[in-house]
């Protein structure tokens, strides 16, 4: 090994000539069909922010009267300047009509210059729609610190009013996508106890800077049921915890992450706090949506989930979950598709719990048991961790054999590529 500073040279296997495939996510496919919510319409459109013209770059939605909307953001102190103006749109109480959103520039990290951007965005929305300027909420994902081009989208804001239409779901998952290979998007339509069906579609981008509370994504899901807000607001909750909350790429949390959720009420179907087909069916959803990211994750070859039972508390059960999974070790292990699960017992061992108790662990990968007991497994063979190291979806579970509680985290290797597209990011 060369130390920084002294000069190697290149040979035949060179990192950055071993890359995988960057089109090819793990098990992701192309949408399917994305049903219409009443009481939604939307807008996709190239203006300008990137470079190539065939890519869309600005999304508008449009919601009906009489909407109900939830909002998560992210916990990060240097919030972009569309979450500022965002939070205080939502806070003026006036019902929320359109959502701006641009994607190629975060707005983030440029002061009161760019806190003026978006507020002059959700002014000309408001201007050519005859509503509320805190009737509009922007939302922006991309380079951070780079200065909003405001003129290009105030330009192709006429013709974003004059192409909505209920049916571009999928063309909107393609305008906010930035180091995406697929548009991420899903529909469920369920039945409710009384025979009624209420509809749910949903669309996210998100790559890398990937970690709860939340990420560098973007989530905007709709629904046609009636939801009251108090409800609305406890279901995201539920949701988010369950999905965007418990995915990582590489621990990074972003300037610019939100989640939607929107209750159009045009079903005119009532959805009570305890609807449990309805929750079921909108943590779906989210979950297939947050493990999208996980698939597309940046240079990722893996997808994995790790599963903690036995815990004491929630708590602790994420804690060893989220060790693992931001383990460079255990995650580069798991792109060489090397059994060297010693690495996860370390991440384990480390885990900030104070009662981990190391003679309760048993550790499997996939169907087959590594530790049990805190001891290696007699009967585990090297041929039998290898065989589950090979596979694209891979499940690490850990039992910690000291309560009821249970978590999982879903996260993605570490890879050649991951490194190259982040250095590679602005070039």
């Amino acid at each position: 090994m060369n130390p920084v500073g002294a000069v190697r040279e290149k040979n035949s296997n060179n990192v950055t000539e071993s890359c995988g495939n960057r089109d090819m996510p793990v098990g992701l496919t192309r949408p399917g069909r994305l049903r219409a919510i009443d009481g939604i319409r939307l807008a996709a459109l190239h203006c300008g922010i990137k470079s190539d013209k065939n890519i869309k770059d600005l999304v508008l939605i449009e919601i009906s009267d009489g909407a109900n909307l939830s909002t998560v953001f992210t916990t990060n102190r240097f919030c972009a300047a569309p979450v500022v103006v965002a939070r205080e749109h939502l806070k003026s109480g006036i019902a929320v009509k359109h959502l701006l959103i641009n994607s190629g520039n975060a707005n983030a990290g440029t002061g009161d210059s760019g806190y003026r951007a978006a507020i002059e965005c959700c002014q000309e929305i408001a201007r050519h729609a005859g509503a509320r300027v805190e009737s509009v909420l922007p939302f922006s994902t991309g380079v951070i610190a780079a200065n909003l081009p405001v003129n290009k989208i105030t330009r192709a804001i006429p013709s974003l009013l004059e192409q909505l239409d209920q049916h571009r779901w999928l063309d909107a998952a393609e305008g906010i996508m930035t180091t995406d290979t697929l548009a991420k998007a899903v529909s469920e339509q369920i039945t409710l106890a009384d025979g009624k069906t209420v509809t749910i579609t949903g669309i996210t981008k998100g790559s890398g800077m990937i970690k709860p509370d939340m990420a560098t994504m973007l989530a905007f899901v709709a629904t046609d049921a009636e939801v009251e807000q108090p409800v609305l607001d406890d279901y995201l909750r539920q949701a988010i915890g369950c999905s965007f909350n418990s995915i990582t790429v590489d621990g990074d949390t972003s300037t610019n992450d939100a989640c939607v959720l929107i209750a159009t009420g045009q079903s005119g179907e009532k959805i009570s706090s305890q609807d449990s087909l309805f929750l079921e069916a909108l943590i779906r959803v989210f979950q297939h949506l947050s493990q999208s990211i996980i698939r597309d994750a940046e240079g990722a070859t893996k997808f994995v989930e790790i599963e903690v039972r036995q815990a004491q508390s929630e708590t602790d059960a994420r804690e060893v979950a989220f060790t693992i999974a931001h383990s460079p070790l255990v995650k580069t292990a798991l792109f060489a598709s090397d059994p060297n699960w010693g690495r996860i017992l370390a991440a384990i061992g480390r885990a900030k719990i104070d009662t981990l108790n190391i003679d309760t662990v048993d550790l499997f990968l996939g169907d087959t048991c590594l530790l049990r007991k805190g001891l290696p497994d007699s009967d585990y063979r090297e041929e039998l961790g290898q065989a589950e190291m090979d596979r694209e979806d891979i499940k690490i579970s850990v039992s910690l054999g000291q309560g009821g509680s249970t978590a999982t985290v879903w996260t993605s290797d570490l890879s050649y590529d991951y490194v190259k597209i982040n250095a590679e990011y602005r070039s």
